[in-house]
């Protein structure tokens, strides 16, 4: 198992730089060529969710990105460290930017969900944490698709 470690200050114009690295590891790693613009864009999507997260909480530490190369699968791991509230944990009458964020957040993720056949997605007081996956075909292997 390979892992490639990625942490960049969570500035908008890192995110590109985020996408071609993974594209180039999920190549490397065996994920098949029809599949690469959506590793771009589902990576894309979740490191600025990140992004927007640790800039709207005020958090300074980097987002973490890491591509794990498996013996038939490769993994993204996208991490803030964004806190999030327990639900029903707002005060009454808080103010409704807390529910744009919250919408925001959802497409996103609907977004990511449509690109990934495999999503996990955890969150809690410490951050948060998305998980993708695709299959691989092993270096040597013909991968054959029906039309």
């Amino acid at each position: 198992m390979a892992t490639v470690e990625l942490r960049f200050s969570a500035v908008p114009g890192h995110v590109r730089t985020a996408r071609l690295v993974a594209a180039s590891v999920a190549r490397k790693a065996g994920v098949d060529e029809a599949v690469l613009d959506e590793v771009r864009l589902a990576v894309g999507e979740a490191c600025t969710r990140a992004v927007g997260l640790h800039q709207s909480g005020g958090i300074t530490a980097p987002v973490r990105v890491l591509l794990i190369e498996e013996e038939k699968q490769f993994s993204i791991e996208v991490g803030d460290e964004a806190p999030r509230a327990v639900p029903g944990d707002r005060t009454h009458g808080a103010h409704d930017d807390a529910d744009v964020e919250a919408e925001e957040d959802e497409m996103g993720l609907a977004v990511i969900s449509g690109l990934v056949d495999d999503l996990e997605v955890s969150a809690g007081e410490h951050g948060g944490l998305i998980r993708m996956s695709w299959p691989t075909t092993p270096p040597g292997t013909l991968a054959f698709t029906s039309r």
